[in-house]
């Protein structure tokens, strides 16, 4: 997909993608340990290179535990001091684009003594340069016997100067900045939700029982009602195909990701494909929900609001204010605001929340989203499920082990639904069909599962938010809310434990297939409710253990397994079903499935960050130094 070109990033022009790319002559290059494509070979150093007639700087060392020099290349950036700073990484959303410099001589410190690095590493160096200096230390362990520099004086960045005069600036980065951000941000992600779900759930009730109560149940024979099934099914996903075709390419959860690491933010253009792909899929009953369409909406809202309305540039700012509209979609959506924000960290990383500094920001504005959703909706703040009753009194050390047991069978089930997946895929790559100009021919195999299953199993149609309910008490299938017929073909009654766990295989077999046709949507009910069907399962070969704690916590174990988020997901389900005496089960459950699949990432895109040294500090005792230093190096860049 093509991002569109915005007026904030001094590297775009309005040219192609590779006139965005500086060229290798000019450059900001370093040697390092790390390049920036992740290879750990150890790279040459420079050993050549003057101040001369090239225009090549010299390697300066670093005394900052044995950092490798940093060579500044590229006449333009001359006038630049030798300790180069800045006073945050700046924005510049094309982060993976690399400066490569290369000696004119074409000798010893030619082009591989210059190692690329990708520029947030670059500025993150630098800083660390920086920081290690001292008053009086002229950068090469001695005394400048000189002036001197002043020092430079790390303050945390959210709280640059005083209150007030922070508040009245909006300065970058600041609480009060965050605080006006969050209300904006989650005011208008909280009207997006309520848009986007009043749409949804219209279209459903229209489509899958006003419909066939008007023209179907009094024209058709009761044997031919099980037809609406693929009329439906097959309709939506030559709709959805149609969409990735005309509209363009709609993302998905592992492409937002993806962004929120790269660029800081995601493109509008990709929101209106997005918002038809996701409603066409959901429609047609494909296991996948409305969680990762309102990720990806409110984020790019997010970003939108800080890049268009604050005019924000710092890149870890943008990022911050893109979190908080993911965490406001999630807490809106699920209506838990502690829950759904840690999620929409969480997910961005393979082990814990990596984005740590914008924690308490992005959970404020979960909660300014929740309030604004659940007030134009009208939806209680609540438990959606009551599985047992009565509800669980207390937990003892024996619901933690078997939560952890349960939590590593539930790992096991996660890898073999990440084998099935990869195996379907590499199928459909083989015979070309991953081309979104084959979208509509892809749609329809993987509706052809997803219908067939539906017909066969009802319970495995649609995203399980609904369908956890009747799955977890093993209700009758006329319980469940938007699949008609709720009979489906054969009669299927989820009834005994080999059924639960024929239903728990065939949800698994359903997202598969969802995923795999090109559907749009979110995985984390249907693993939901994949996990309580095989909870059931569970407990119908050991009575003993008790119906709620086996349904969450095999939901818990699938579920962060595949999107590796420990803390959201326990707190979810047990917030959802309304049982906290099950936490200390379903969290060791999570826990133990984290760590069983840690080598074993599903999310291509969850990486390890790269800005963690330039992301808490803003460097104080050298502002206007810094700031020209800065300027200088965008304008080199720039010209570059």
């Amino acid at each position: 997909s093509t991002d569109d070109n915005e007026e904030t990033n001094p590297l775009v022009n309005n040219g192609t993608s590779e006139d965005r790319t500086p060229k290798k002559k000019r450059g900001v290059s370093f040697s390092d340990a790390e390049n920036g494509d992740g290879d750990t070979t150890p790279p040459r150093r420079s050993t050549s290179g003057s101040a001369g007639e090239g225009g090549y700087g010299t390697a300066q060392p670093v005394q900052n535990g044995g950092m490798p020099p940093v060579v500044v290349v590229a006449e333009e950036v001359s006038n630049l001091p030798p300790m180069y700073a800045t006073d945050g990484p700046g924005f510049f959303p094309e982060m993976d684009s690399d400066l490569i410099g290369s000696s004119p001589d074409g000798g010893e410190g030619g082009a591989d003594a210059f190692q690329h690095l990708s520029l947030n590493r670059a500025h993150s160096l630098l800083r660390m340069q920086h920081l290690s200096m001292v008053e009086g230390d002229d950068g090469h362990g001695g005394v400048d016997g000189e002036e001197g520099q002043r020092p430079i004086r790390p303050s945390l960045q959210k709280t640059q100067s005083g209150f007030w005069e922070d508040a009245k600036n909006l300065t970058e980065g600041t609480i009060p900045q965050s605080i006006v951000v969050a209300l904006c941000v989650g005011t208008v992600c909280g009207v997006a939700a309520f848009v986007y779900y009043s749409v949804l759930f219209y279209l459903l009730e229209t489509i899958w029982h006003t419909i066939p109560e008007a023209l179907v149940i009094d024209n058709w024979g009761e044997n031919a009602y099980v037809a609406w099934i693929p009329i439906v099914g097959f309709g939506m996903a030559i709709l959805t195909g149609l969409t990735v075709v005309f509209l363009g390419e709609p993302g998905d959860l592992a492409y937002t990701i993806k962004c929120v690491h790269e660029k800081a933010y995601i493109s509008m253009n990709h929101v209106v494909p997005m918002v038809a792909a996701s409603m066409f899929s959901i429609l047609g009953g494909g296991s996948l929900g409305p969680e990762a369409p309102l990720v990806a909406i409110c984020a790019a809202l997010g970003g939108f609001v800080s890049r268009r309305v604050f005019k924000q540039r710092n890149r870890n700012v943008v990022r911050k204010h893109t979190l908080m509209g993911m965490a406001g979609a999630l807490a809106a959506f699920f209506g838990s605001p502690l829950g759904g924000s840690l999620f929409a960290l969480e997910v961005n990383s393979r082990f814990g929340v990596e984005y740590f500094e914008h924690t308490v920001e992005a959970i404020f504005c979960g909660e300014v989203c929740l309030v604004v959703f659940r007030g134009l909706s009208r939806l209680p703040i609540q438990s959606i499920w009551d599985i047992a009753e009565p509800k669980l009194a207390s937990a003892g050390p024996l619901d933690v082990i078997t939560g952890a047991f349960i939590g590593l069978l539930g790992a096991g089930v996660a890898a073999c639904f990440s084998a099935l997946h990869f195996k379907v895929m590499g199928v459909l790559g083989h015979f070309g069909l991953l081309d979104n100009s084959l979208a509509v021919w892809r749609a329809l195999i993987g509706g052809s599962v997803v219908v067939i299953l539906g017909m066969l199993i009802p319970h495995t149609m649609f995203w399980g938010e609904a369908e956890f309910q009747t799955i977890a008490t093993m209700s009758p299938a006329a319980d469940l809310e938007h699949i008609w017929p709720t009979s489906g073909l054969i009669g299927f009654e989820m009834d005994t434990g080999w059924k639960a766990f024929l239903v728990g295989v065939c949800k698994i077999v359903a997202i598969s297939a969802t995923v795999a046709g090109g559907y749009r949507g979110g995985f984390i009910f249907p693993f939901f409710a994949a996990g309580a069907a095989f909870g059931r399962a569970l407990t119908s070969i050991i009575p003993g253990i008790p119906v709620q704690l086996a349904c969450l916590c095999f939901a818990a174990g699938i579920n962060v397994s595949i999107t590796r988020t420990s803390l959201a997901s326990s707190i979810i389900l047990c917030y959802l079903s309304g049982e906290q005496q099950a936490m200390p089960g379903v969290l060791a459950a999570s826990l133990v499935s984290l760590f069983a699949t840690s080598y074993m990432p599903f999310i291509k895109t969850q990486i390890v960050r790269s800005d963690l040294d330039s992301s808490l500090f803003y460097m104080k005792g050298q502002d206007k130094h810094i700031t020209d230093s800065y300027r200088n190096l965008d304008e080199a860049l720039n010209k570059a």
